[in-house]
């Protein structure tokens, strides 16, 4: 029996694992156990996909578990998270959302728009399963990238009480605004650069250089506050990249 092929699957289970018990604390409002499962399952998709390649063991099977596993960790997490957010700024009671008691009495709905978060995200992963672009680079915001986001806003709300963040964090509708636009980010025909390195020549990898050497630069200076900033700074290098690329070809 080849157990090798198995290893990268086995990887992609280790993300689902993640992503389903972060479910879980994440319904419960524990951010910080959710955040912390949500980029252990992250890691796990990087390196199911790295494992793949290096034992050349790439199948169908793989992609397909990968984008379920996605699903879970990079979908439904975040859309509970910002459904608890909104919960927290529309100042509507909990219980009624995930209790027996009080159903129906919480004299809002808005907060499940949150999960328009989990509906982008599957979307997305069908999409990426069948179009071919997206073997080097990415069309849209990766759906990881979105849950890294959602999930550092209620960490700099419990650790970075001091944060300019704070107010915006707390206002529904700025909560409601990055529900739309990632929604709408994640499925935009953007392209945007991979992380993935062919060489490690620095006149091949500009743009990636760049973008390390800013999130290095964001963490030691606004630590949890760099998380949001990071993934802003992907979609505008990219954007920037993608402009200059159009410049050179005329």
């Amino acid at each position: 029996m080849n157990i090798k092929k198995y290893i990268p699957n086995l990887l992609t289970l280790g993300n689902l694992l993640c992503g389903t018990i972060a479910t879980v604390f994440a319904i419960k409002g524990d951010f910080f156990a959710t955040a912390i499962l949500v980029m252990v399952g992250i890691l796990f998709d990087f390196f199911d996909g790295f494992a793949a390649r290096m034992l050349n063991v790439q199948g169908e099977l793989g992609k397909q578990l990968d984008s379920l596993a996605d699903m879970v960790t990079s979908g439904v997490v975040p859309g509970i998270v910002m459904m608890q957010m909104l919960v927290n700024a529309f100042d509507v009671d909990a219980v009624g959302y995930f209790g027996v008691d009080t159903y129906g009495a919480t004299g809002s709905n808005l907060p499940y728009l949150g999960l328009i978060l989990t509906l982008g995200a599957g979307y997305r992963l069908a999409k990426f399963n069948i179009d071919e672009r997206q073997s080097d680079s990415f069309i849209g915001v990766p759906t990881p990238a979105m849950s890294l986001f959602v999930i550092s806003l209620p960490l700099i709300a419990q650790f970075d009480k001091e944060s300019f963040f704070i107010g915006l964090i707390e206002n529904q509708y700025f909560l409601l605004t990055i529900t739309a636009l990632f929604t709408y980010l994640m499925n935009a025909e953007i392209p945007l650069f991979s992380l993935k390195f062919k060489n490690f020549y620095f006149k091949d990898n500009v743009i990636k250089y760049v973008f390390l050497a800013l999130s290095v630069v964001l963490i030691i200076t606004l630590k949890i506050v760099a998380v949001p900033m990071i993934i802003l700074s992907y979609v505008v290098l990219s954007l920037v990249n993608n402009s200059d690329k159009k410049l050179s070809s005329k």
